[in-house]
């Protein structure tokens, strides 16, 4: 295990991924509660993405569980990165990759052609996860 000194020597980039998921967990809690309270006080945040918002109503009920659970691996990536834990890397790679597929599928499916952008973005912070495996020493399973 890490001692305490150790982590304040966390490489700049794996601090500000650990930002970066926090950050995603933050917009879902904030999604979450805009999708469950409609017409309320977070109505506004609509008119950035009006077509998500559609998206969303399309799923009904299911779109809060849906931004809970992303919410909640990011959180969790934010926390494990922030820790220098293995399995934070390793979840943290994993909402990596599965973005990179959402992202590719709405390109082909939807013709949406933005979402590539997506692809070497998230393509360099899997590589740069999976280069940095060597700064993350704490066992599996701990805190």
């Amino acid at each position: 295990m890490k001692t305490n000194s150790a982590r304040w020597n966390r490489p700049l980039g794996i601090t500000l991924l650990a930002v970066f998921f926090g950050a995603g967990a933050l917009i879902c809690f904030v999604t979450m509660i805009a999708l469950a309270f409609p017409g309320g006080l977070l109505e506004p945040i609509w008119e950035l993405r009006p077509d998500a918002h559609i998206e969303f109503q399309k799923l009904g009920n299911w779109s809060v569980g849906l931004m809970a659970l992303v919410g909640t691996a990011c959180g969790l990536a934010a926390f494990g990165l922030a820790r220098q834990a293995e399995w934070g890397r390793r979840l943290a790679i994993g909402i990596l990759v599965v973005n990179l597929l959402g992202d590719s599928l709405n390109a082909v499916l939807r013709h949406d052609l933005r979402t590539l952008i997506g692809l070497p973005i998230g393509g360099l912070l899997i590589w740069y996860l999976a280069s940095r495996k060597r700064d993350f020493l704490i066992a599996p399973g701990g805190l």
